[in-house]
């Protein structure tokens, strides 16, 4: 169970007390502290990056009915789910009304359902000959391991909507989750349950951590929403590597 007051990150399914520098979270209303997080370190980065790399080439053999199935189970989780102790968090540490909070986590389930029924349609496509015997077809193949740099404003929606998309296509994914939704975020990777050991990981840290995950060898892509600087930063990084990024 997540407790806000002890600096973790996470790889599913277990929360993993950090050992880097711990900050704490201030509430931007009453500057009350409402937990703790610690920077993600290089050696836990590249522990984490070692297991989602190994559960990713499990996953992304699975057959993609399968992966669609699991996604409906994540999608059941959420709705399933009393998601408030969550929404509470958001609006602790973030400042976001509560029932802006309360509808953002509500609206998850959507994302898994639809990308669940996209999963299923990976069959590529034939393309017309160029010479008499030759035949051209296409076809889909996982990545490898995505990396999600999310924003404060909508920070458990947006990164569904990036993480469930990857996870239909066969990919693992790693969270890198803005400093002002880290709690929420980190509360919210409970519903995960129903994937694979290994395969999503969640690491609270600022812009060094993403940096770090960006360039590594071990991450395959990118997924940003933030600001127009920062997003400049992501794409040059992604690009430096010849990594596909969706900013």
């Amino acid at each position: 169970m997540f407790d806000p007051s002890n600096p973790v990150h996470f790889l599913h399914p277990r929360y993993i007390e950090s050992s880097g520098k711990r900050m704490d979270i201030a509430n931007p209303a009453t500057l009350a502290v409402e937990g703790q997080l610690a920077e993600t370190t290089a050696a836990e980065l590249d522990a984490v990056l070692t297991r989602v790399n190994a559960a990713q080439k499990q996953w992304k053999q699975v057959d993609a009915k399968t992966r669609a199935t699991i996604l409906h189970r994540i999608a059941n989780r959420i709705e399933a789910t009393d998601m408030r102790r969550c929404a509470e968090l958001m609006v602790r540490e973030q400042g976001k009304p509560y029932p802006e909070a309360i509808g953002e986590v509500a609206n998850c389930a959507g994302a898994f359902r639809y990308f669940a029924e996209m999963a299923r349609d990976e069959a590529g496509k034939v393309a017309g000959t160029t010479q008499a015997g030759s035949f051209q077809y296409a076809r889909y193949e996982a990545l490898g391991v995505s990396v999600h740099v999310m924003p404060f404003n909508f920070p458990i929606l947006l990164m569904c909507w990036t993480v469930a998309a990857s996870l239909a296509s066969g990919n693992g994914c790693i969270i890198k989750p803005a400093l002002a939704t880290t709690l929420s975020t980190l509360k919210f990777m409970e519903v995960f349950e129903a994937l694979p050991e290994d395969l999503i990981a969640c690491l609270p840290g600022g812009a060094d951590v993403a940096q770090t995950l960006i360039a590594s060898p071990l991450t395959h892509a990118v997924a940003f929403t933030g600001s127009v600087a920062a997003g400049k930063a992501v794409a040059a990084a992604a690009a430096a590597q010849m990594m596909p990024a969706v900013i």
